[in-house]
């Protein structure tokens, strides 16, 4: 096994939603900013520190909004020389809500291939947090051949059953949270991971067991950690040596004044919660539990922090039903002066001086969640010394077993949670004996030195078996790999053109590109379909291209895998309506359905003899029904309609985009209509002899050479035109025509 202290990694973690800078987190500020924004911070902070990791940059949104930070807007952000965070930006640039990202996530694919080619260095790993970086992170791992890990933090089944139970309609769920397109996508990830990291055992048996293809990754349980110094014990601050910073100073008086504005007797215990405002954290329930306990009120205040807010109406309707539900309860159970419900906390600062300021007064922390995948909140309480009433679900289960520091309730008891506070706040020696255990226990758990060692350990067969292979058992380069290599790239038509009536010159050619392929990438764009395509070329032992444009340039391919582009189509599906199409052309009878076989999503073809007026005929009835198309017409017979943003040249300029390769470092063959828009522009276009009428009008024009021989020959000659081959290895001594 290859050992990374020697050759260390570069891991490209992918967080795509929310707000994420790398100091003061607007925690709880939204639903889409929560706990999984301080896992992956932290994270790649401690991978950085290792020396078997070359580099680990985070991926996320660029949003450039007057709604929040400039920060936001930062392309990249250095948190230190080995450590960065990477801002790509897709579907626009303002703030959206995670559900709404969706249909942008194959722009994101694509630019961050662009942004991978520009700083010419490829990862060892990518790992995607949360199914929509889950989606990138797959992608890349199919065009680079780079292992890929996932970490889900929640899922769309056990959400979508949750919102059932709640009462919620099934549309409604449909269209507020896009779930089904969400579980789609999970379940191609569960098809695709090298590795599935999670917080405990039960989120495999109980969250992704709901899933079809649950049994198809390999899982790994890992618990996150924390920041031990940061979460350091209460009583530090009360040892002859402690030192604070003015900042934490800062911090714990500005906690105090804000929790003497709430709270009448400011001197007693306190219960914390702590958590974004969302129905599933059941904030509600805690609130409704304090209420009807008079016994516990005169015990204890309540202080709930509940995110960060400014006006409750302009939040998202989650957010804003929560804090109104919050604000009916306190008035409902005349809880003012017993209940603090500030408006926003500083995560860096404020909140490990909270959990120390509760300690101090003898309190307790509680997470009441109706469902908890791990419980960040929990070990931050616990190693600032606070003993933890929690949820019996998911993570606080591993949790306390570990820890041994509080109390697993049922989070719909009210009783049950009011009775379990009072038991630790009222009993000094349990209290104590949670106290010491949480602080010791979570540093002997739940350390972040200890997550990144496991975490690695858990990479490194992957790297070895899939991303950098022994020697004996090297695979082919990966195509994705490859293409970051070339800036030179020849796309040739199949029929007529690279192979045809005169193939005689075809081995000579195939042995021009093997010779060339450290440096020129070889392509075909066809009216073939794809199978087509690759049957014809492996009949006359033509290798593998590179690159397949295929179906009139409606379909990418990439290598001897067939890798699919899925960003294309997401390009070109906009404003497309084949059944539509297809309906309004079927009364013309001059128009022949071609066979099935033919037939693509994104291509309606058929056969048609030349005659005048046809085609207007077909122009007319399809702009007069509002459609947007493209109307290809080939070798006076062949018509094909095809999206409005798709054809071979439309598709040249996307890989051309998408790969960062300038379109004048593109050769380009052909022989018909289907090729003539390809050819126009930067590209370097070659006709060969035998070409169609249709292409008669490119004569004269910048950067077409029109070659004296047919097929193969043809090609080979252009190439000698634009200097690719010494005139010695041209047989012929045809000038043709530029």
């Amino acid at each position: 096994m290859k050992n990374l202290q020697n050759d260390p990694l570069y891991i490209q973690m992918f967080s795509v939603h929310g707000l994420i800078r790398s100091e003061s987190l607007e925690l709880g500020r939204d639903a889409d900013t929560g706990g999984q924004v301080t896992y992956v911070i932290e994270l790649i902070r401690y991978l950085s520190q290792r020396e078997d990791v070359r580099k680990v940059d985070l991926f996320t949104r660029l949003i450039d909004d007057a709604s929040v930070s400039q920060d936001y807007a930062r392309p990249v952000e250095e948190i230190n020389d080995k450590c960065r965070i990477i801002r790509i930006q897709c579907g626009g640039r303002k703030y959206m809500r995670k559900e709404l990202l969706w249909p942008h996530m194959d722009e994101y694919v694509d630019k961050t291939i662009k942004f991978i080619k520009r700083q010419n260095d490829m990862p060892d790993i990518v790992h995607g947090h949360y199914p929509d970086a889950g989606y990138v992170a797959m992608h890349l791992s199919q065009i680079f051949g780079v292992p890929f890990v996932f970490t889900g933090h929640s899922l769309g089944i056990p959400k979508k059953e949750k919102l059932l139970a709640d009462g919620m309609k099934t549309t409604d769920i449909h269209k507020k949270f896009k779930i089904d397109h969400r579980i789609g996508v999970e379940e191609n990830i569960l098809t695709a991971a090298d590795m599935i990291i999670t917080s405990t055992r039960q989120e495999i048996s109980d969250q992704y067991g709901l899933y079809k293809n649950a049994k198809l990754p390999e899982y790994r349980v890992i618990p996150p950690g924390i920041d031990i110094d940061r979460f350091h014990p209460y009583y530090h601050d009360h040892l002859p040596d402690a030192a604070k910073s003015e900042l934490q100073k800062y911090a714990r008086a500005s906690l105090l004044k804000e929790l003497e504005r709430f709270l009448t007797s400011p001197e007693k215990p306190i219960v914390l919660a702590l958590s974004r405002p969302d129905k599933r954290k059941n904030i509600s329930g805690l609130i409704t539990a304090y209420g009807q306990d008079p016994e516990l009120q005169a015990i204890a205040n309540l202080a709930v922090f509940a995110g960060i807010r400014k006006d409750i109406d302009e939040m998202g309707d989650n957010e804003k039903s929560v804090l109104t539900e919050m604000l009916l309860l306190m008035d409902r159970y005349d809880l003012y002066g017993k209940l603090a419900i500030p408006k926003k906390h500083d995560f860096a600062l404020e909140v490990p001086e909270l959990y120390r300021i509760v300690a101090d007064k003898g309190g307790v922390f509680i997470n009441p969640a109706l469902t908890e995948p791990f419980g960040l909140t929990l070990l931050e309480a616990s190693a600032s010394g606070l003993p933890i009433v929690a949820t019996d679900d998911g993570g606080p289960r591993d949790i306390i077993a570990n820890c041994e520091n509080g109390i697993l309730i049922d989070a719909t008891d009210t009783r049950e949670i009011s009775g379990s506070l009072k038991k630790l706040l009222t009993d000094e020696e349990q209290w104590k004996t949670c106290s010491k255990n949480g602080i010791m226990n979570v540093r002997k758990y739940y350390t972040w030195d200890s997550h990144a060692g496991a975490y690695l350990k858990e990479l490194a067969p992957l790297v070895v078996k899939k991303g950098r292979p022994d020697d004996a058992t090297e695979a082919a380069t990966p195509i994705g790999k490859r293409l970051l290599g070339i800036n030179c790239f020849l796309v040739t038509d199949i029929d007529n053109t690279l192979i045809g009536e005169d193939n005689s010159r075809l081995d000579d050619f195939l042995e021009w590109i093997s010779g060339n392929a450290d440096t020129v990438g070889f392509g075909v764009a066809t009216g073939r379909t794809v199978d087509s395509a690759v049957e014809i070329l492996s009949q006359h032992n033509v290798p593998a291209p590179d690159l397949i444009v295929s179906s009139v340039g409606t379909e990418i391919y990439y290598g001897r895998e067939r890798t699919y582009d899925q960003g294309w189509e997401t390009h070109i599906s906009v404003g497309w309506n084949r059944e539509k199409i297809v309906e309004l052309l079927k009364d013309f009878d001059f128009l022949e359905y071609q066979e099935e076989s033919s037939q693509r999503p994104f291509k309606a073809s058929y056969d048609m003899a030349p005659e005048k007026d046809r085609i207007s005929m077909i122009h007319e009835r399809l702009l007069k029904h509002k459609c947007r198309y493209t109307l290809i017409y080939s070798h006076e017979k062949y018509l094909d309609i095809i999206p409005y943003r798709a054809s071979k040249g439309k598709a040249l300029r996307y890989l051309s985009y998408k790969w960062e390769t300038p379109l004048s470092n593109f050769i380009v063959c052909g022989d018909s209509g289907n090729d003539e828009e390809m050819m126009r522009g930067e590209p370097k276009g070659v006709v060969v002899a035998n070409f169609s009428p249709e292409l008669s009008g490119l004569k004269g024009g910048r950067n077409i050479y029109f070659a004296g021989e047919k097929c193969a020959g043809g090609m080979l000659e252009g190439l000698r035109h634009y200097g690719l081959m010494k005139q010695e290895n041209i047989v012929t001594d045809h000038a043709g025509e530029s």
